[in-house]
């Protein structure tokens, strides 16, 4: 009788000793089939949600290592025409690029850095770029929505709209945060440019007068007009904006806009608003 008793203990034992062997097993076995799978989530993260890559491109949309400096002074005629915006409180489009050299934008997107020369306006129908003198396009890089134009030192550039469609715009454009017609801070109340339909507007500068413009050029942000300027705000410097109104012409007094000119057509007043003043000059402080 106690031998079969303690065969029983010695087989009640044993089997208990294999349960827990079984079940450690079991925990090691989930252990290591768990821990592959996270090692990869966590290896594939970054590749699935590009967190790493694109966190450090917000300080280079928000800190540009260049600003727009007041140039030469470049002919540019306009000329005075008639025009009523359809919604005059609300643009069809308002967008806008942040520049910065393209070493320090590459370096922040690195290798997710997806590289466009225009931005598509109003369902495409208006083509924006920004273009260097000779007439080629700065590459623009699109991250999460934005845009980051590339840019030199000392470089000169134009904001180029091309209108694809069979509809007048007014565009109004801004360069740091001052408004390209009168120098002034930006608002979508200003008087922009006349778009027509198929046709092209090159803004190439701040306007000084109906027949000037001082050109746009990169250069360091110390020199940037928006720094030199009572009306500036050094917050802006690195950003340019545009937004569109499509305008009626016709004979109403409430809205009169530039239009550009070729530089061989004569250049007459705006006599709508004759005391209007331009974009005054810089005063650099040192």
């Amino acid at each position: 009788m106690s031998t079969k008793t303690n065969r029983a203990a010695i087989s009640w034992r044993l089997r208990w000793r294999q349960s827990l062997w079984c079940l450690l097993m079991a925990v090691g076995l989930a252990a290591c089939s768990t821990s592959p799978q996270q090692a990869s989530m966590d290896v594939q993260q970054p590749v699935a949600v590009p967190q790493p890559d694109m966190a450090p491109a917000a300080p280079a949309m928000t800190e540009s290592t260049l600003g727009t400096q007041w140039g030469e002074e470049r002919e540019s005629s306009v000329r005075s025409v008639k025009a009523t915006r359809l919604t005059p409180d609300n643009p069809q489009v308002v967008a806008q690029m942040q520049y910065s050299d393209e070493t320090a934008i590459r370096r922040a997107l690195g290798r997710k850095a997806h590289r466009q020369l225009n931005v598509l306006l109003a369902n495409g129908k208006v083509e924006w770029s920004v273009q260097n003198e000779q007439g080629k396009p700065l590459p623009i890089f699109r991250t999460r929505g934005s845009y980051l134009v590339a840019g030199r030192d000392g470089e000169r550039y134009e904001l180029v709209y091309v209108n694809r469609s069979n509809r007048y715009y007014e565009v109004v454009a801004t360069v740091d945060g001052l408004d390209v017609i009168s120098g002034q801070p930006g608002s979508v109340r200003n008087r922009g440019y006349l778009l027509h339909p198929g046709h092209t507007v090159r803004i190439d500068g701040f306007r000084m007068s109906e027949r000037e413009v001082a050109a746009f050029r990169f250069a360091a942000k110390a020199l940037a007009y928006a720094n030199n300027t009572p009306a500036g705000d050094a917050r802006n410097v690195g950003v340019i904006g545009s937004a569109l109104f499509e305008v009626r012409m016709d004979d109403s007094p409430h809205l009169r806009i530039p239009e550009v000119e070729p530089s061989s057509g004569k250049p007459n007043p705006f006599p709508a608003d004759p005391a209007r003043s331009y974009a005054p000059p810089p005063q650099y402080r040192r």
